[in-house]
């Protein structure tokens, strides 16, 4: 006797085979997302490698810059003078940074507001804490 065909099959043989598609289908979609997380991530590793090597070429046309300033600073007065007054001018671009960065850790330290919502919520729960008084 032939195998039936897809039209022939039963109910029950087509709900016997749903667990296998099911099975089948998940893991299709696990094979697909590790092609496409690793193709994503192969590509950021590229773009990071890249990024890395733009940003220590930037670190020497800094340095050329520096040593540039110095140069035509030398030209109106003495050359330790000239290094001595970018050296303080870089000083206190590194002052402004330093400040704007101890503010802003401080901005994130501060306590999340989430939190202290949620901490008043478990205190309206509770009956406890500045709600209970009314």
């Amino acid at each position: 006797m032939a195998a039936p065909s897809n039209d022939e099959r039963s109910l029950f043989t087509l709900v016997g085979e749903l667990p296998d598609r099911v099975s089948d289908l998940v893991r299709a979609e696990i094979d697909q997302i590790k092609a496409e997380i690793s193709y994503k991530v192969k590509h950021f590793g590229i773009g990071a490698g890249l990024a890395a090597g733009a940003a220590v070429v930037g670190v020497f046309l800094l340095f050329t810059l520096i040593v540039a300033a110095i140069f035509a600073l030398a030209l109106v007065m003495p050359g330790w003078a000239a290094a001595l007054t970018v050296s303080g001018i870089l000083l206190v671009v590194i002052a402004i940074l330093v400040w704007i960065a101890v503010v802003n850790f401080k901005r994130g330290s501060e306590p999340l507001e989430s939190i202290e919502s949620l901490r008043k919520d478990l205190d309206v729960v509770k009956g406890t804490g500045e709600y209970d008084r009314y």
